[in-house]
């Protein structure tokens, strides 16, 4: 299952919230001087709260930023972000009754649909980059040359959290999504639990 396939004009762009997120947790968590700092270092504006899609160049270089100005919080920041971002899927994008119905399903099958929605709209958060299902026994997404890919070895934790949050809420309340590098791909395997 391949989620690639993007509307016209939208190559190389992300949802906002990539980026709306970040500053968000960035104000709470750290206040407004460091979150300039790092956005200064990106060398990109905030954008207003009703941007459409974004340059997924200006997305990466905030959260490569975060990495250079908070080398030890990094991860932690783009985590909560991720789960913000997640958050406001859950609250603006999918529709309160198809949330209950994925809820309402066996786990096994409120993952699969939930997985063909995440495929179907992956063009919103890989960009340029390729979504794949590459596995469904655990449940393996792939993105291949991941936009959002802090580089040096680090972990996509932003695209992590965001699968997590969205599995809790709406399929495995436990469940865990470990990121894995191999190359150019990022994987994330989900587990119900964690095990």
């Amino acid at each position: 299952m391949d989620g690639s396939v993007f509307p016209a004009g939208t190559t190389g762009r992300i949802g906002p919230n990539a980026v709306l997120q970040l500053v968000r947790v960035l104000d709470h968590c750290e206040g407004r001087a460091v979150r300039d700092r790092v956005m200064a270092v990106a060398g990109v504006d905030v954008p207003p709260d009703d941007a459409g899609m974004w340059p997924e160049a200006e997305c990466r270089a905030a959260h490569v930023a975060v990495h250079l100005v908070l080398p030890e919080r990094a991860e932690g920041l783009l985590r909560l972000a991720g789960t913000a971002t997640a958050d406001y899927v859950l609250a603006h994008r999918i529709p309160r009754a198809a949330q209950l119905a994925i809820r309402a399903l066996p786990g096994v099958l409120g993952a699969r649909v939930l997985t063909v929605a995440i495929a179907r709209n992956a063009w919103t958060f890989v960009g340029s980059g390729r979504f794949s299902v590459a596995g469904w026994r655990p449940l393996t997404f792939e993105v291949v040359d991941n936009p959002l890919d802090p580089g040096e070895g680090r972990a996509c934790v932003w695209h992590a959290a965001v699968f997590e949050r969205l599995f809790r809420r709406l399929v495995w309340p436990s469940a865990m999504v470990a990121d894995k590098r191999d190359g150019r791909v990022c994987r994330f395997i989900i587990r119900p639990t964690g095990v």
